[in-house]
C-alpha cells in the first residue's frame, strides 16, 4: 500500500510477460471455428439452441446467476444471436455454486465435457488441463485496451508464464448494512472501520437483538470475508514472492478480532451458513450488516420488499493497516485441453467482450468489467440508478482502488486455490472464534497446512 491505507494492486513485472502486451498480431484467433464433435448427453437444465440444424456445437457451463435477469439475457438472447450468426448450436448448462468444483473434477477425470467452463474463482489447480488463454487476452486488449490487474493476478501464472484462464468480469464485495439501525447509532452512511463494526454492531445487537452477519463456515462468502479482514489487519497467506507468511502477529490480531466479533456481535448460526444465508437473513431483517455482492440489495428491490430502502452499501472497511476488500466472485472461464470446439470457445469470449455493455446492464450492475473501456460510463450509470436511497451504488465507482484478488499480495496460484477450496482459513477463524482452539494454535495448524500445500505444488513446478 502506497500510503498504508489505500490498497493498490501491484503492477506485473515486465520480465513476467504480463498482460500489457504491445503490438501483437491477431494470430488468426478469430477464424471460423472448426468442426466440433457432437454434444455430450446433458442434464435437465440445459438449453439447446437454435432449433435449425447447425454445423458446429459450443457447450458452456456456468453458475446459476444470483441475478436471474442475467441468465435470461445470456441464455435466451445473447447466446441465441451468437449461435445463429456463427452457425453454431449453443448449449448452456447452469449449476449452483457448490457443484462447480465437483463438475470440473468430473470433466477432467472423463476428459470430456464443456468447451467453456466458468469458475467463480481462479482455478490454477487445473493449469495443466487447460489451454494457454494468452491469445484471447491479446485480441481483446487489441480491441478494448488493457485488462485490469485484478484479472491478470487471477488468471496468470508468472512461474510458468501461462494464462490458465480468461476473466471477463468480477463482482465487488461491499458492506451491506441497515441504514435505520446504523443511522440510529450515528452512522447513517455505514461503518468506516472494522472497529466500528465491533463496537456499534455490539450496541445494535444488545439493543435490538439483531446481529452482525459474517460467515464462519465452509462456504464461499466466508472465504472472502475472512480474507478481507485478514488483509485489512496486514496479514496474508503468502507474500509477493509466494512464500507462506500466515503465522504472523498481523494474522493473530485478525483472528483475535474475529473471535471478539463473533462473541460480541454474532450468533452461532454463522457456523453453519451456506453461500446464500447472509443474503436471506439481511433481507429478512435479521442482520444489521454483512459482506455481500449487490445481489442482496437487487433482490430486495426487484421483489419490492419494504426493507429495500433501508439497505445501504459502503466500500471496504479500514483495519489497523489498510482499507481493502476482496472481489466477491471472479468470473474465470477456462477452455479445456480436451474441449471439442476450442476455436469456437475462443471466438465466443472475444465476441462476448465486444458486447459486454449489454451483459453489465443485464446483470443489473452485478458483473463489473475486467476491460473498463467496455463500460465507459460506469460511474454515471451507478449514480443514476433509480432505486432508493438515491446514489447508493456510487460507492462502487472506485472499487478498483480497494478490491483485490485471492492470493494478495501475490498472484492466485495452485496452492492458494487449494487452500481456498479446502477452507483452511475459514476453519482457522472458526476454530478460534468457537474456542475449539486458541487463536495461536488455530493459526499454527493452518500455517502448517498451507506450507504442506505449497510444497506439493512447488514440487509440481506450478508455484
Amino acid at each position: 500500500m502506497r500510503d498504508g491505507t489505500k490498497p493498490v494492486v501491484q503492477p506485473v513485472d515486465a520480465q513476467e510477460e504480463p498482460r500489457r502486451i504491445q503490438g501483437v498480431s491477431r494470430r488468426k484467433l478469430i477464424r471460423a471455428a472448426g468442426a466440433a464433435g457432437l454434444a455430450a448427453s446433458v442434464g435437465p437444465f440445459i438449453l439447446t439452441r437454435p432449433a435449425r440444424a447447425a454445423s458446429k456445437t459450443l457447450k458452456i457451463l456456468q453458475w446459476a446467476h444470483f441475478v436471474p435477469a442475467y441468465d435470461k439475457w445470456f441464455d435466451n438472447e445473447y447466446t441465441k444471436k451468437w449461435g445463429e450468426k456463427n452457425n453454431t448450436q449453443v448449449i448452456v448448462d447452469h449449476v449452483g455454486i457448490p457443484a462447480i468444483n465437483s463438475r470440473a473434477a468430473a470433466e477432467v477425470s472423463a476428459q470430456k465435457g464443456h468447451d467453456l467452463f466458468m469458475f467463480l474463482w481462479p482455478a490454477p489447480t487445473y493449469e495443466t488441463q487447460v489451454i494457454d488463454h494468452k491469445e484471447i487476452y491479446q485480441e481483446v486488449e487489441r480491441k478494448h485496451g488493457k485488462a485490469i490487474d485484478l484479472a491478470v493476478k487471477s488468471t496468470y501464472n508468472p512461474k510458468t508464464r501461462k494464462y490458465f484462464g480468461f476473466s471477463d468480469s468480477f463482482v465487488p464485495d461491499p458492506v451491506n448494512y441497515r441504514i435505520d439501525l446504523w443511522g440510529e447509532a450515528g452512522m447513517a452512511k455505514g461503518p468506516a472501520t472494522w472497529d466500528d463494526v465491533l463496537k456499534v454492531g455490539k450496541k445494535i445487537k444488545d439493543k435490538h437483538n439483531i446481529p452482525v452477519g459474517i460467515g464462519l463456515s465452509a462456504e464461499l462468502d466466508t472465504a472472502m470475508a475472512v480474507r478481507t479482514i485478514l488483509y485489512s489487519f496486514g496479514g496474508s497467506v503468502q507474500d509477493q514472492q509466494g512464500k507462506v507468511i500466515l503465522d504472523s502477529k498481523h494474522t493473530l490480531e485478525a483472528v483475535k478480532f474475529v473471535r471478539a466479533l463473533y462473541k460480541e456481535t454474532m450468533t452461532p448460526e454463522v457456523m453453519a451458513w451456506d453461500a446464500s444465508s447472509n443474503n436471506r437473513a439481511l433481507i429478512a431483517g435479521k442482520l444489521s450488516l454483512c459482506l455481500n455482492a449487490i445481489s442482496t440489495t437487487r433482490t430486495a428491490e426487484n421483489d419490492k420488499l419494504p426493507i429495500a430502502e433501508q439497505l445501504g452499501l459502503t466500500k471496504a472497511l479500514k483495519g489497523p493497516v489498510r482499507a481493502i476488500g476482496l472481489e466477491h466472485v471472479m468470473n474465470c472461464y477456462v477452455i479445456w485441453n480436451f474441449a471439442e470446439n476450442k476455436d469456437g470457445a475462443k471466438k465466443f469470449l472475444v465476441d462476448y467482450i465486444d458486447n459486454y455493455l449489454e451483459g453489465f446492464k443485464a446483470s443489473q450492475y452485478y458483473n463489473f468489467p475486467c476491460f473498463p473501456k467496455t463500460v465507459p460510463d460506469l460511474p454515471k450509470m451507478l449514480a443514476d440508478d433509480p432505486h432508493k436511497p438515491k446514489g447508493k451504488y456510487s460507492v462502487l465507482a472506485d472499487v478498483l482502488q480497494w478490491a483485490t484478488n485471492v492470493g494478495y499480495p501475490g498472484y492466485a496460484n495452485a496452492a492458494i486455490d487449494e487452500i481456498f477450496n479446502t477452507w483452511v482459513l475459514n476453519t482457522m477463524f472458526a476454530k478460534a472464534a468457537s474456542d475449539t482452539l486458541s487463536p495461536e494454535a488455530a493459526i499454527k495448524e493452518a500455517d502448517k497446512k498451507c506450507k504442506a500445500i505449497f510444497a506439493k505444488w512447488q514440487a509440481k513446478k506450478l508455484v
